[in-house]
């Protein structure tokens, strides 16, 4: 009896890991909403200033839309990584979390998809929006939140990497961002290049399904790097 409940403890505890870190993460998130708002803000209002400043070309403004958008959407979430890891360092639950039965990998998982759920989603939600300004049509919004949808999970996995690398470094932001931009510029590529391509009535699935397979490998091995990073980290 007691070999079988511990196999069906076994068998539970990743799944169960991977749901603690995200609900914790989430609720954590939603008590700091003033955090929350800021990258969504920041990514509203830059990208709002372009129409304003270029004036209402819209040859002009439909030319540099995937361009904005995209590298509005890469800045914004920048902005939140610092907080994927950085208290829970400070108050010494990471590590706490590498004493726990479950694995950290997963525990890893659960917060990033706690970050991309309060951050990259709003993100992609509030994009055809901004989309209208630079005179989009919706075939051409619908791409966009395709691509903002497949890119900024990868962001996020990406910036984790580099969030974990640099905890406890001082000026750890500067440095984070040098190693995180140069893998930022293959999803800024596809994710532009999605809406460059519907703009020219050409196919999108390309751009699309590269952006797909880097999500699905970014499933497969982020996870696992950033708990070595982490454990880099507190070593």
């Amino acid at each position: 009896m007691t070999s079988a409940t511990s196999a069906g403890r076994a068998v539970l505890v990743p799944e169960r890991g991977f749901f603690i870190a995200l609900v914790r993460d989430v609720r954590l998130a939603m008590r700091s909403r003033g955090e929350l708002a800021q990258a969504l803000a920041f990514f509203v209002i830059v990208v709002s200033l372009f129409p304003l400043a270029i004036g209402p070309e819209s040859v002009i403004l439909k030319r540099i839309a995937p361009g904005v958008v995209w590298v509005c959407a890469l800045l914004a979430v920048m902005l939140t990584l610092p907080r994927l890891f950085q208290s829970d360092y400070a108050d010494g639950t990471l590590e706490q979390l590498l004493l726990s039965p479950y694995p950290l990998a997963l525990l890893c998982a659960g917060k990033m998809m706690a970050h991309w759920l309060t951050t990259g989603l709003p993100l992609a939600l509030v994009a055809p929006l901004l989309g209208l300004q630079f005179g989009l049509d919706a075939a051409e919004l619908g791409v966009m939140v395709a691509s903002l949808l497949l890119g900024t999970p990868v962001l996020t996995m990406l910036g984790a990497i580099g969030a974990a690398l640099v905890l406890g470094v001082r000026g750890g932001a500067i440095l984070m961002a040098l190693l995180v931009l140069p893998l930022y510029i293959p999803v800024l590529i596809f994710g532009a290049g999605a809406i460059e391509a519907s703009l020219a009535g050409t196919d999108v699935a390309a751009n699309l399904s590269l952006l797909a397979a880097i999500l699905l490998f970014g499933f497969v091995g982020a996870p696992f790097a950033v708990a070595s990073a982490v454990k880099i980290s507190l070593d």
